[in-house]
């Protein structure tokens, strides 16, 4: 049996060969990962999420991004493209590709059977290191459950709201915004 030799790529290689492809994947420390297509339900609160985020900042400094906008971490090297991300203030972005940004002030992330242990552990574990970033929301695409985490000003992160049930919302720390369970999962089909 021989060992498989893992091909190692350059930040430079990754951006180039992800500008063309025609699926996303992540990048860190030289490796490339595919990522994996998400469920109905995933989509849905994806979504819903979305267009309740999208208007809350619709008139405001703020602006929300969806999956599709890359987030580079310059501190691990991580390339990723979380569900949701909210920008306040001028954007950091890459270079002049303007597909990838530095300084998020929120992250969402929709937790899935594959993904769920990497977003609560080391994807988290990553995202508290961008300077900028003020809060962390985890929305669950399995069971009704969302936490919001959010920076204190010595940096130090807790876990500001959570809600388990449909009835309930979930409070943003850093903004005025409340979103109602029933909204994140309107429409879903094995949650509602």
């Amino acid at each position: 049996m021989t060992a498989q030799t893992i091909k190692m790529y350059s930040e430079k290689e990754y951006l180039e060969l992800e500008r063309e492809a025609e699926y996303k994947s992540e990048y860190y420390r030289g490796e490339i990962f595919a990522m994996a297509g998400a469920s109905y339900d995933h989509n849905r609160i994806k979504e819903n999420l979305s267009i309740e985020i999208g208007v809350f900042f619709k008139d405001k400094s703020c602006q929300s991004f969806s999956s599709d906008m890359r987030l580079h971490i310059p501190q691990t090297g991580l390339y990723t493209y979380p569900d949701l991300l909210i920008l306040c203030g001028k954007p950091e972005l890459l270079d002049d590709q303007a597909d990838t940004i530095m300084n998020p002030t929120a992250l969402i992330e929709v937790l899935s059977k594959t993904t769920s242990g990497y977003d609560r552990g080391e994807k988290f574990h990553f995202y508290r290191g961008i300077p900028t970033l003020k809060e962390y929301i985890m929305i669950d695409s399995l069971s009704i459950s969302a936490e919001v985490w959010a920076k204190n000003e010595d940096g130090m992160w807790f876990l500001a709201s959570e809600a388990h049930s449909i009835e309930e919302y979930i409070t943003s720390a850093n903004f005025d915004l409340k979103l109602k369970l029933s909204d994140i999962y309107a429409k879903t089909k094995d949650l509602s």
